[in-house]
């Protein structure tokens, strides 16, 4: 007896007010405006139905876009073994309506070819990717960074030459600094690949790209996608009265509790008081914030259960902020 479940995606995932599509930089792409991340909460520690359902249920509500890289769990490629799980029992007949996507430069094995940029990391763990999601091409490969140490025309030789081999689409370059980011897409466009889009970290706490990156992008003509648009929980309701329990910050996964300081509770306080005038609440607003700047392509977010993802998605119903508000969270942002 055939017990594995059944799935059939939603006929109305691409109806009007659904989910909204833009154009990634100067190409024919659109991208969801929101796309779902599995750096967390989609690993071998996790549950897979729950994955399940929270992939099923992006795609039903029109995203079509989900984030990855090789050594998203945790453990490391057990993200992409979960992905590739549901993609081929239940999506594998949606493959053309989905952007798939991979990253490689962070550690991975053990060894001196186990982390950074070359040639050989980025070939090697693309096509253990490919098998760990079960898949002939990803939509998107990016190099996860600028290693400081490989040559640029080495790792963007090596980009290239996956593209013309079919393993990926486009290409994507993510958390380079300005400068490497310019002398990437040089390299790139010199030999007619595209860089499509850039990834960054991103949110109402992290501004570093506005500076750094926005102007830059927009002359490429190169899509920006935003991750930690929460700033790793930091940004909704959790710790509005400080630290609870199995948090993040409780538990030192990726945000110090140090980080959450009196001043950056009385902001957070203030914006959630905000979030609520505008009727929403605080994880929508700052994820509505980021599609308010004409930059942004799309944002990524991560979920640890649908009820989290269903709020998230929410937050297309409002992007509009007026000059008075966009001048407050700046004030608020701005508290001593």
């Amino acid at each position: 007896m055939n017990c594995k479940p059944t799935y059939t995606a939603n006929p109305d995932r691409y109806a009007d007010g659904m989910m909204k599509y833009r154009q990634c930089g100067a190409s024919g792409i659109k991208m969801p405006e929101i796309s779902l991340g599995m750096w967390w909460h989609f690993g071998g520690i996790n549950a897979y139905e729950e994955s399940r359902e929270k992939v099923l249920f992006a795609f039903d509500h029109g995203v079509t876009c989900f984030d990855l890289a090789n050594n998203y769990g945790p453990p490391y490629g057990t993200a992409e073994e979960t992905f590739g799980k549901i993609f081929d029992e239940n999506l594998r007949g949606h493959r053309h309506e989905l952007m798939i996507t991979t990253k490689a430069g962070y550690d991975m094995w053990p060894g001196p070819y186990g982390i950074g940029s070359s040639r050989k990391m980025l070939m090697t763990s693309l096509d253990e990717s490919l098998q760990r999601m079960k898949l002939d091409y990803v939509d998107i490969f990016y190099s996860h960074r600028y290693d400081g140490f490989t040559p640029i025309e080495e790792t963007m030789q090596a980009l290239i030459d996956i593209v013309h081999s079919g393993k990926a689409l486009y290409v994507g370059l993510s958390n380079y600094p300005a400068d490497k980011l310019a002398a990437a897409a040089e390299y790139l466009e010199a030999q007619h690949v595209h860089p499509l889009i850039y990834q960054g970290k991103y949110n109402m706490l992290v501004r570093d790209v506005e500076e750094k990156h926005i102007a830059l992008l927009s002359k490429l003509g190169i899509g920006m996608t935003a991750f930690s648009p929460l700033a790793e929980g930091v940004l909704t309701d959790k710790y509005l009265n400080g630290i609870p329990d199995g948090t993040r910050a409780a538990l030192k996964h990726h945000l110090k509790p140090e980080t959450i300081t009196p001043r950056l509770l009385a902001k957070i306080n203030a914006l959630n008081s905000m979030a609520a005038e505008r009727g929403q609440s605080l994880a929508q607003m700052a994820t509505a914030w980021l599609l308010s700047r004409q930059s942004t392509t799309s944002v990524i977010i991560g979920s640890r259960t649908v009820e989290q993802l269903s709020d998230s998605l929410n937050a297309i119903r409002n992007t509009r902020f007026t000059g008075e508000e966009l001048i407050k969270i700046d004030q608020i942002l701005a508290m001593q």
